[in-house]
């Protein structure tokens, strides 16, 4: 069978991914706290065989519901409990991503735009490393997109749209947008449709209240969003009752209303992540937020204001919410790297100008990422001039570990500042395309040579000490309880079995009774004065700022 151009590019643009997104998944240990949450929680349901309530610390975990664990059970079953398993789901993620947005752009315009869009999204660098992580917003942001995609698909139909193909029937659209916005639901929680919701309702108001979705049309869309997750939900209700369905939306109301620990910020916080960390898009999609040269079709003017609806909906909702955590704004990821892409289409077919302003935009957010990477090495071998900037003493203790930098950071920096020069260069001369190949693409190296080179050196600042402990202790039948602060490397990198003494979840029995095994309580230095005192324990080791301490059963 003869491959069609479309096939040809789904495959190149598959092994790009593939290329990218799978290796050195492995090589650095899971972060602290949401990568070695999800993955103990995956572990933890292998151990249990218990697939439907999700645990840790093999107590009830009220906070995600269970698609991405299911994903993370599937990787580990086939390469073992570990970093790779773990962060694989959203290695794979990528490469559908990429393939989506491909298959979205030669719908909205054609071939071109659709590989331009692919491209944008694999070279803006927080959209790329999220694909390297083993967090859930990958495949909850896709779903999310992918839903109301489709249901633009379905109002598109309805209002008959001239110049774009749609086979279907509208019915058969809104049915599908439901089902994904469902499975994004069954990811990480209800939050996906009331995103949706909200942008629903601002394109109800711009449209002066006109019902441009009938309550019918509506209550259907709605019921294929439940499909997915009320088949979760009925199970686990029937199998233990409505407690655990209670408190998983107690706590997604928790999470709108009052900050997590250590997670505060102030209300410009996610502005401020988008400009810096979806570099280069972020420069290009400014100039699309405002007037753009009209577009050939009612529908791809459309597509651009529900794009703008989504961007601004994701921006303020979590400007409101008081948790404040760099990935809770990463959906506005697509529509950001949309109007990215939709300035650059209007560039290259010689609409629009590449002005002052955004050259020295990109000059100076990518010379942040330049500087730092140059100075890196310098710092990383002379931390005693960091010390002054520090008032806390464990941060001080961090910076005791004994880390190697070698000149990978320079390389990275060098190779930004190359990629910087050369593909403005190129944009001021006229040659739009490779102007934008090499920033994107060259902006997708240097987030692998800058994880290759320099992410393992940070883990072994602010953790490593603390995971190359669990690890030890993986193979002994002990106790471990970390003391004074949140952690759940203890759980898997110990490799904790289930609990057959419900008295272990106590820490006041750990320290205090007639334990059954060794006892181990790991803190940081400035927090363990109790356990210095404490009677029963005996000090066994400190390092990098973390201190250990054993009690002899």
């Amino acid at each position: 069978m003869k491959l069609t151009e479309s096939h040809k590019d789904i495959l190149k643009l598959g092994l790009l991914g593939g290329l990218f997104f799978i290796p050195f998944l492995g090589g650095v240990h899971l972060f602290d706290w949401d990568e070695i949450n999800f993955a103990e929680v995956s572990r933890e349901m292998m151990e249990l065989g218990e697939y439907l309530q999700i645990h840790i610390n093999y107590l009830p975990f009220w906070e995600k519901p269970p698609f991405f664990f299911w994903l993370q059970v599937a990787a580990m079953k086939v390469f073992g409990v570990g970093e790779f398993a773990a962060r694989l789901p959203n290695a794979i993620c990528g490469i559908l991503s990429l393939i989506v947005l491909y298959l979205m752009g030669r719908q909205l315009y054609n071939r071109r735009f659709g590989l331009l869009w692919a491209l944008v999204y694999l070279g803006s660098t927080l959209p790329h490393l999220y694909f390297r992580s083993g967090i859930i917003d990958p495949w909850f942001n896709l779903f999310i997109f992918g839903g109301l995609y489709l249901f633009l698909l379905f109002y598109w139909k309805k209002e008959q749209f001239e110049g774009i193909q749609l086979s279907r029937g509208s019915w058969t659209y809104l049915f599908a947008a439901g089902f994904v916005l469902g499975m994004g639901m069954l990811t990480k929680g209800p939050v996906a449709y009331l995103i949706v919701a909200l942008c629903l309702f601002v394109y109800w108001i711009k449209e002066r209240l006109r019902l441009y979705i009938s309550p019918l049309q509506f209550l259907f869309f709605t019921l294929s969003a439940s499909l997915v997750t009320l088949s979760w939900y009925g199970l686990e209700t029937l199998r233990h009752g409505p407690s655990f369905i209670y408190e998983f939306n107690l706590y997604q109301y928790r999470l709108f209303s009052t900050p997590d620990a250590g997670h505060k910020g102030f209300f410009g916080y996610h502005f401020v992540v988008l400009l810096i960390g979806c570099f280069p898009a972020s420069v290009f999609a400014l100039r699309s937020m405002y007037a753009m040269p009209e577009a050939s079709h009612r529908f791809q003017q459309n597509f651009r204001q529900w794009m703008l609806i989504l961007f601004w909906v994701v921006l303020l909702l979590f400007s409101v919410v008081q948790s404040k955590i760099v990935h809770y704004s990463s959906l506005c990821y697509f529509p950001l790297t949309y109007l990215a892409s939709l300035y650059l289409k209007e560039l290259w077919e010689g609409r629009l100008s590449f002005p002052n302003w955004m050259k020295w935009s990109l000059l100076g957010i990518g010379g942040m990422f330049v500087t730092a990477l140059l100075l890196l090495p310098y710092l990383g071998n002379n931390v005693h001039l960091l010390t002054p900037l520090f008032n806390d003493p464990f941060a001080l203790a961090n910076l005791e570990a004994a880390v190697d930098w070698g000149v990978g950071p320079l390389m990275a920096g060098s190779w930004l500042a190359v990629v910087l020069v050369g593909g403005l260069a190129w944009l001021r001369a006229g040659q739009i395309r490779n102007g934008i190949v090499l920033l994107f693409l060259g902006n997708a190296l240097f987030v692998t040579l800058t994880l290759w080179t320099c992410v393992g050196n940070f883990e072994a600042y602010s953790q490593r000490a603390a995971i190359e402990f669990f690890e030890e202790k993986a193979t002994e039948d002990c106790y471990i309880q970390a003391w004074g602060y949140k952690t759940y490397g203890h759980l898997f990198y110990a490799r904790k079995v289930p609990v057959t003494d419900e008295r272990s979840h106590d820490i006041d029995w750990l320290l205090q009774a007639k334990v059954d095994k060794p006892t181990y309580f790991i803190s940081k230095v400035h927090r363990c004065e109790a356990l210095e005192k404490h009677p029963k324990l005996k000090e066994i080791g400190r390092k990098n700022g973390f201190v250990f301490f054993q009690r002899i059963p």
